[in-house]
């Protein structure tokens, strides 16, 4: 069983390798998210993020790790931040510029796993589009 901190940081790290390409935009997403908003306030990153994101990976690599993992998360994940791991999840996604349909696929199954309505996701979607639009 995972805390909630830790289901976000899974979130994240399954749309990141989604594609199988973790960039270094990504990467750095989700460090700038871990360190600055207030979900991740009494997170403490230095003795957690690595281990949280080893732990993610091994869970992902196992026969059926995806569902695995999107199970742990949504166990973990009290409703009031489901929608706060989709919007994080879009902003990972959206970091690089890109969104690969692996991508796009993931989103849809954590739209649909944590129970997101389709407004609300459209909603968080537009905005991390607008948000990472680049000149």
């Amino acid at each position: 069983m995972i805390d909630p901190p830790a289901a976000l940081i899974y979130t994240m790290v399954l749309v990141s390798a989604a594609d199988t390409a973790m960039s270094n935009a990504e990467l750095q997403i989700i460090g700038d998210i871990v360190n600055h908003l207030p979900v991740f306030k009494n997170y403490d990153k230095t003795k957690r993020l690595t281990q949280d994101l080893r732990d993610c990976a091994t869970l992902f690599a196992k026969e059926e790790g995806l569902e695995q993992t999107l199970h742990a998360i949504k166990a973990a994940l009290p409703p009031k931040l489901r929608e706060t791991a989709y919007a994080l999840a879009c902003d990972v996604a959206a970091a690089d510029g890109e969104t690969s349909q692996e991508e796009l696929r993931l989103l849809e199954l954590l739209r649909h796993r944590l129970g997101i309505d389709r407004l609300t996701a459209a909603a968080i979607e537009r905005g991390a589009r607008a948000r990472f639009t680049r000149v």
